[in-house]
């Protein structure tokens, strides 16, 4: 089987579809190209340039640094993960001035999805989600109507107007969506890692791909291990790849004695300087009498750049 087209630093797309997916014009690629050297393209049969994921990515981390009113011969000299720690910065600036207008869009367009999903319209519901997440970028597409969206559904499920047919749905369409953007992010070589699982009996792993597309956009390095890890498998996963953070998403946590329990496998099998994050619903449930020390819960998906930007520049 040829894996290639998984390789986000192969050259393989026409500058055309870069043009489609940045909003860059062919003539704007080009002149970044001459003068800045912004990415290296490589080349075609025909001696066309072809680009990879990775400089899509980056390209569109320049787009959106130059749509905040830098100049690209300002920001093109940054590495890839220094370009998403600013343009993220820039947004969560952007939010903090946001108006109620633009907020009052967001509850809109959480509620529309809900309608969307109760109505098994997954096309709509698809192209609606993907086409907010191009608008306001990951991180804004997260915290702001992804995440809310499905704790709706949740909600309206366990409420009992909703099925887990609408929930599932709902959350195979937003995994595809965040897969895609984990996929296509560039974090820097160089930059931290970052473990990203859920622990044993936890099945629910669109929170954990929150938080590996949020880490990954803001320049870690990510290794994503997926659902249902026993606590000694994630420890050894994490002094394998040597992270600085292990982050683990908790959906649910009925049995919390069982689930504080695992997490203090997971704390007590890790490195000492290794930081333990644990966001989710589940995690909120636990209560500070079951939380073992040295994990620290993440509140919200928000929260999770501003803790990562903490961790970034630690031994």
């Amino acid at each position: 089987m040829d894996t290639t087209h998984l390789d986000p630093t192969v050259p393989r797309h026409p500058i055309s579809v870069v043009a489609q997916r940045t909003g860059l014009t062919p003539d704007v690629l080009r002149v970044w190209e001459r003068r800045y050297g912004v990415v290296a393209p490589g080349r075609g049969g025909g001696g066309q340039r072809v680009y990879s994921d990775a400089d899509i990515a980056r390209l569109r981390l320049l787009r959106d640094a130059t749509l905040a009113g830098r100049s690209i011969g300002q920001v093109a000299p940054l590495s890839t993960g220094e370009l998403a720690r600013m343009v993220e910065e820039d947004l969560a600036a952007r939010a903090e001035h946001r108006p109620e207008a633009d907020r009052r869009e967001f509850r809109e367009l959480v509620e529309a999805m809900v309608v969307l999903a109760g109505q098994l319209d997954g096309a709509r519901l698809d192209a609606t989600l993907r086409r907010a997440a191009a608008r306001l970028g990951l991180p804004q597409f997260l915290t702001g109507v992804a995440v809310p969206t499905l704790r709706r559904i949740g909600e309206e499920w366990h409420a009992g107007r909703l099925s887990p047919a609408h929930e599932h749905l709902a959350s195979s369409i937003f995994h595809d969506i965040v897969a895609d953007a984990l996929r296509l992010a560039a974090p820097d070589p160089a930059g931290p890692v970052i473990v990203v699982a859920t622990p044993a009996g936890e099945r629910h792993v669109n929170g954990a791909l929150a938080i590996a597309a949020l880490a990954a956009v803001s320049g870690w390095n990510v290794t994503y291990l997926g659902a249902d890890l026993p606590a000694d498998a994630i420890a050894q996963a994490a002094v394998a790849a040597g992270a600085a953070v292990v982050a683990l998403s908790l959906t649910h946590a009925d049995d919390r004695r069982r689930v504080a329990g695992e997490l203090r496998t997971v704390r007590d099998a890790l490195p000492p300087a290794v930081v333990l994050l644990v966001g989710g619903n589940g995690a909120a449930t636990l209560g500070r009498d079951l939380l073992p020390a040295g994990v620290e819960v993440v509140d919200t998906a928000a929260d999770v750049p501003h803790l990562l930007s903490r961790y970034a520049d630690r031994p």
